[in-house]
């Protein structure tokens, strides 16, 4: 382990490295919505703190005025909403910001999946678009991933070199481990790190069904989300840290990728806080594994950069 100081976050720090660094951040989880596009239907006004526009621009603003002046920022946007016309309206978005390096979009896995096949092959053709995500935490059969007519839908992704993302909580990990064992190429990550109850410092049952992937190069997790699954009393390295362990443990900083779930983010913290709690959480890490943290491993997971 390093000793050094690897600071992204601006809060008047002097960053101590052992050497220049050129800092890069790919925040691998953001989202953007705009209200009157009709897509989000679980967006209700009761939902004070995420019921507005959130747009490419506002993403900027808040990344740049948290980062340090000399961070490179671009970000991967995934789906919010159950919706074909939502991952257009991402892609689109992807055309016209240089700082969109990716796009995790829906498809209907329940239509034809010789359709939903040419769904993927035309989203594919797009560089932008770099996986999916079925919305699996409001599907209230958690077996609903195993259904055998969505085989073809699978092997597509694979032969389209696109990947999966799992929004899931920890009753969903046994069935994501199955997935991931019967397609090996294809690359899975577990969004929010299935979401653990920090609020109620459960860890065991969690700890058992994460640790169940440590020997499947093919699953990555995203270090994101977890202020939400905490008291506001809770947000603070301190709190996160033993779940933090457990991941590291489990996927090595190959397979871990920071995102910030903004503006999600927003309902129990913030960009700037969470940034600085994660950087905490791998302060001791070294500068090639921090790096890997930051951007590499999301670059692999989502072949950013590859042609």
């Amino acid at each position: 382990m390093s000793s050094h100081l690897f600071r992204l976050w601006s809060n008047k720090v002097t960053c101590q490295v052992s050497h220049t660094v050129n800092f890069s951040l790919l925040d691998s989880h953001q989202h953007i919505w705009a209200l009157d596009k009709g897509y989000y239907h679980w967006l209700t006004p009761d939902i004070s703190d995420l019921y507005r526009d959130f747009s490419v621009d506002d993403y900027k603003q808040v990344a740049t005025s948290s980062c340090r002046a000399n961070t490179s920022i671009n970000t991967v946007l995934v789906q919010a909403a159950a919706s074909d016309a939502e991952t257009d309206y991402m892609l689109a978005q992807a055309a016209s910001h240089p700082l969109i390096a990716g796009v995790v979009g829906w498809v209907d896995f329940e239509k034809d999946s010789q359709q939903i096949c040419e769904r993927l092959k035309m989203l594919a053709a797009n560089s932008a678009f770099k996986g999916v995500r079925p919305m699996l935490q409001d599907i209230d059969d958690i077996n609903w991933i195993l259904n055998p007519e969505f085989a073809p839908i699978f092997k597509q992704l694979i032969a389209l070199d696109l990947s999966f993302d799992a929004l899931c909580r920890v009753e969903h990990l046994p069935n994501i481990l199955r997935l991931a064992t019967q397609y090996l190429d294809l690359p899975i990550v577990i969004d929010h790190c299935a979401k653990p109850n920090v609020s109620e410092g459960e860890i065991a049952v969690w700890s058992g069904a994460m640790s169940a992937f440590k020997d499947l190069p093919n699953v990555f997790v995203k270090i994101s989300g977890l202020t939400l699954e905490a008291s506001l009393k809770q947000q603070d390295c301190k709190s996160f840290r033993p779940y933090f362990n457990l991941l590291h443990q489990t996927f090595g900083a190959t397979r871990m990728m920071w995102g910030s779930d903004w503006p999600v983010v927003n309902i129990n913290s913030d960009y700037c806080t969470w940034l600085r709690i994660s950087e905490q959480l791998v302060e001791q890490w070294s500068i090639t594994d921090s790096e890997r943290f930051w951007s590499g491993t999301a670059k692999v997971f989502y072949k950013i950069g590859v042609q």
